[in-house]
Order: C-alpha cells, then sequence, then structure tokens
C-alpha cells in the first residue's frame, strides 16, 4: 500500500472519530476488499483507541467475483450468502457502526458479459435491502470510505509508469479528504459545519422544484412535500451524529418520485460493480425514466433500471458546485464516492427517509403517498458541469437561480 503509516493512521481517526464517529463500548463491523487491509488495521486500532468493544473485518475479494464469471456455471448465478446482509442488518439493529471501505477496480469486469454482470447484480441487491433500509432511516452510525487499489489506480492515471500510479492515487485522496490539513478532524468538523448552514439556507427557501439546463439536459425535478435539505452531517435515531460518506462536498434532499420530467444526460461514467456505463442519457415522464441510452454498458444500464418498481424513479436530488477540492482537483476517479462529490448528481432508487419531514414513522404505502421512492438500489449518477444551470421553483410559479454555470448564485 503506496501510502505512508503517518497518513493511514490519520485518515483512519478521521474515519472514526468524524465518519462513523465510534463510541466507546460499541462494536464495529469494518467491510473491505482484501487489497485494503492496511487501511482496516488502521481503522480496527483507532476504532479501539476510541472504545470500541469489539472491530470485526469483513473482508471480500472482487478476484473471486471474476474468477466467478469466467468459470462458474452460469445456473448459479442466482446464488447468494445471504447470511451477508442479513448479519449486518443484526448489526446495525443492535447498534453497532458500519464502516465500509471501497477500492473497486472499474475496469474488472469489462470483458465480462453485461447480462449476467447485471444478474449478479440485481441478485445483490434485491439481498441486501434490508441494509438499504437501515441505512435509509439512519438506524445506526456509518459511513463509506475509499483505499486505493492497482486496478483503480491504472484507471485513474494510465498515463504515469505503473509503479507511480497507486502512489498517486493515495495522494489524491489524502489531498480531498483533508488529510494534508495540520488537524485533519478538525478540518472535517468546520466544513460539515458550513454544509449544514447551506443546507439550512436551502431549507428557508423551500422551493417545489428544480429545473436542470445544460448540455444535453432540459429535467424538471419536484421535490417531495416536506422534504428537508441535509449534508453528510447525520444523526441516529438515538441522535449520535456522524458523518455517512467520507469526502463529502454535498447537500441533498428527497425528489418528488412521481414529478420528474425531461432529458438529463450523466456527466461522468457510471462505475456498476466494475463495468463502466458511459456517455448516457435518461428521459423521464411523470416520474419514470422511460428511455435510456448509452455509448457503453446499454444492456447492465437498462437491467439496472428494471431491478424492481422503483428502480426508475429518482430517490435523491444532489448539489455540489464547481469550486468543490474534488471538482478543482479535476481528476476523473471512476468512483462514485468521489466523483458524485465533484458535481451535481441524482440517484435512482430509494430514497433516504430523513430528508422529508416524519417520513420516518410512515409505513411504506403513506411513505410513497408523499412522493417518496422504495427500491432495492440507490445509485447516484454525476450531471452537474460547468455548463450546467438550476433554478429553484417557488409554490408561486416564481424562479430562483440555485447555481449558475455549476457555482452557487448566491452565499
Amino acid at each position: 500500500m503506496s501510502i505512508s503509516a503517518e497518513l493511514l493512521a490519520r485518515y483512519a481517526d478521521v474515519v472514526v472519530r468524524v465518519g462513523a464517529n465510534v463510541q466507546p463500548g460499541q462494536i464495529v463491523c469494518v467491510e473491505a476488499d482484501i487489497g485494503a487491509a492496511p487501511l482496516a488495521r488502521a481503522i480496527a486500532r483507532s476504532a479501539y483507541e476510541s472504545g470500541a468493544r469489539l472491530v470485526d473485518v469483513w473482508y471480500t475479494d472482487e478476484q473471486l467475483v471474476l474468477g466467478r464469471l469466467q468459470t462458474a456455471a452460469p445456473d448459479t448465478f442466482g446464488a447468494f450468502p445471504g447470511w451477508r446482509p442479513a448479519a449486518m442488518s443484526a448489526l446495525m439493529d443492535e447498534g453497532g457502526a458500519l464502516i465500509m471501505i471501497l477500492s473497486s477496480n472499474p475496469e474488472l469486469l469489462r470483458e465480462q458479459p453485461e447480462a449476467v454482470v447485471a444478474t449478479l447484480q440485481r441478485v445483490e441487491a434485491v439481498q441486501y435491502q434490508s441494509v438499504v433500509d437501515r441505512i435509509s432511516q439512519n438506524v445506526t452510525n456509518w459511513t463509506g470510505v475509499a483505499a486505493a487499489s492497482p486496478g483503480w489506480a491504472a484507471k485513474v492515471f494510465p498515463a504515469l509508469p505503473a509503479a507511480a500510479q497507486e502512489a498517486a492515487l493515495w495522494e489524491a485522496i489524502a489531498r480531498v479528504c483533508r488529510l494534508d490539513q495540520a488537524d485533519p478532524v478538525a478540518a472535517w468538523r468546520a466544513h460539515i459545519a458550513g454544509l449544514a448552514a447551506r443546507a439550512a439556507a436551502l431549507d428557508e427557501r423551500r422551493y417545489t422544484a428544480l429545473h436542470y439546463r445544460g448540455p444535453g439536459t432540459d429535467l424538471t425535478v419536484g421535490l417531495a412535500p416536506g422534504h428537508r435539505w441535509r449534508c453528510g452531517a447525520m444523526e441516529t435515531r438515538a441522535g449520535l451524529p456522524f458523518v455517512a460518506n467520507l469526502p463529502t462536498e454535498e447537500v441533498f434532499t428527497m425528489p418528488d418520485a412521481r414529478r420528474v420530467d425531461g432529458v438529463v444526460r450523466a456527466t461522468m461514467p457510471l462505475n456498476l460493480g466494475g463495468t463502466l456505463v458511459e456517455e448516457f442519457s435518461l428521459t423521464f415522464r411523470d416520474g419514470r425514466a422511460v428511455a435510456a441510452t448509452a455509448g457503453a454498458g446499454q444492456a447492465l444500464l437498462d437491467a439496472l433500471l428494471r431491478t424492481d418498481e422503483g428502480a426508475a424513479r429518482l430517490g435523491e436530488v444532489a448539489l455540489v458546485p464547481q469550486s468543490s477540492p474534488i471538482a478543482q482537483a479535476g481528476t476523473l476517479f471512476y468512483n462514485t464516492l468521489f466523483d458524485e462529490n465533484a458535481a451535481c448528481h441524482l440517484a435512482l432508487g430509494n430514497a433516504y427517509r430523513f430528508t422529508q419531514s416524519a417520513a420516518e414513522a410512515l409505513d411504506d404505502d403513506a411513505f410513497r403517498a408523499g412522493g417518496g421512492n422504495l427500491s432495492a438500489i440507490h445509485v447516484d449518477f454525476m450531471v452537474g458541469s460547468a455548463a450546467l444551470t438550476i433554478e429553484g421553483v417557488r409554490a408561486d410559479g416564481g424562479r430562483e437561480t440555485v447555481l449558475a454555470n455549476g457555482e452557487w448564485a448566491w452565499a
């Protein structure tokens, strides 16, 4: 792993103290690819220093997925170890913290049949529905972070010598995660406070819809009644603060899944479990994606939209200015955790109940009736750029520019 022990420890402290905000006596589950073991170990050490009762690391290996696709019988691809999501759900129900380390190679499954990859992803999405439900309801504290890997680094920095690629990716991760600050934990807390202030300002405006205009995009997204703007700073049901993703530069809320109309063009590729969907557009009518086109990954995109009834509707709308440090870095990470914080984005699938007032107390039917969306998936895709303008639409029909050419139109 091409990162110094000192930076690794600083990163782990940010993940534990700001991201998951691990509490004394908590059990912590860390899910990581085997290649991210050094970061998992550093996180475990930091969590124990914060008083964790137990840190249980669950390792995966994406190379095993590739091997399965290459050698296993096709009629076995519906099999899934259901005990993994069941155990994760049980951990969260018991108040355990969850830390997910992402490091996938976006090119890993490029040569595999898209329909087969889509089958695996659909099965996994359905199996993890219970986990998605608990995450969307902030049952406990959780966070998602990233670790550099050789395959991912090769995709991000193809022009560099192979021996230098992973170190370059770690350097980029360290920079956007504020590890170069004198006190990264304090720097993150100050940044989160600024995002919370932006979310509060948007709440005061009470827009009923957002209108997106840019190259290939003319889309109106209705906002759900009682929507609440949030940022990465969240609270569990018990009131424990945590930050769901590191890095985070967004403010987001709940769209009305019934009121989305027009066409939107993605401005970055979408990495779906090791396969890229590129140059794609979606056309919405009455909230549902009724047409989809992609320059690459068409079958995968089509399968994603067919996952379930809610997969073709929106569950999140997020605003990110072009002045974001990740946007300013000018690096395409091919990883949603980073790329979504470089640009405004939308999410297909499940809506977060905490982004609508009182929605956490509603049953599923009442939640849908209020504009909420339910799905086994929640997939962010980027639509922002320096050419994007977004207007807020008020209840009286008046309009106000929110972002002009990708940047906040008001302080």
